[in-house]
């Protein structure tokens, strides 16, 4: 049973990350997050801000996702007794974690389609007359940047900034003809 209370957790816990992902993209376009402190919005009751709950959320995430070994698998199959959608599409995913060390946060998880085709509802198996793609959706992510002129000799005179970028990220998968 806890093994169903992890995927309840971790379904819960993307929701609201996507929730979250959709309600800041408009709010970080082109804003320095570094250089806003002073005027970022602090939640009524908990006293954090959005940002740190956003990456607080991608964070559990991915402890969920490497902890849990039904998140990632790599079979081209339907699982019924699962209740997770990935697993019960006709065109299955897993999850992986996209790591980039100039980035924050450094790990997010990502979707990766499990079958080149799509599930066949009528037979259970693989049917390569249709193809599983990836759906993405822009995320709000901190990258590194150099402000001024680039300079490959001289490396520490680059000043490293982070700026807010969108980053597209795979959500899940679908069938297309």
């Amino acid at each position: 049973m806890a093994n169903r209370d992890d995927q309840l957790v971790l379904w819960l816990v993307l929701s609201s990350v996507l929730v979250v992902m959709a309600t800041l993209t408009e709010s970080f376009k082109g804003k320095d997050i570094r250089s806003e402190r002073k005027g970022r919005v602090k939640h009524k009751y908990t006293g954090s801000s959005m940002e740190e709950d956003y990456e607080k959320s991608i964070n559990d995430m991915v402890m969920q996702l490497q902890n849990n070994s039904a998140l990632s698998g790599s079979k081209c199959e339907i699982d019924l007794q699962l209740w997770m959608s990935n697993r019960r599409s006709l065109s299955p995913w897993s999850y992986r974690v996209n790591r980039d060390e100039t980035r924050i946060p450094t790990d997010i998880p990502e979707a990766h389609c499990l079958c080149s085709g799509c599930i066949n509802p009528f037979t259970m198996q693989e049917d390569r007359t249709m193809t599983s793609v990836p759906i993405y959706t822009k995320i709000p992510v901190k990258r590194q940047f150099c402000d001024g002129p680039k300079q490959r000799r001289r490396k520490k005179k680059c000043n490293r900034k982070y700026r807010t970028a969108m980053e597209n990220i795979a959500i899940g998968c679908t069938c297309i003809f």
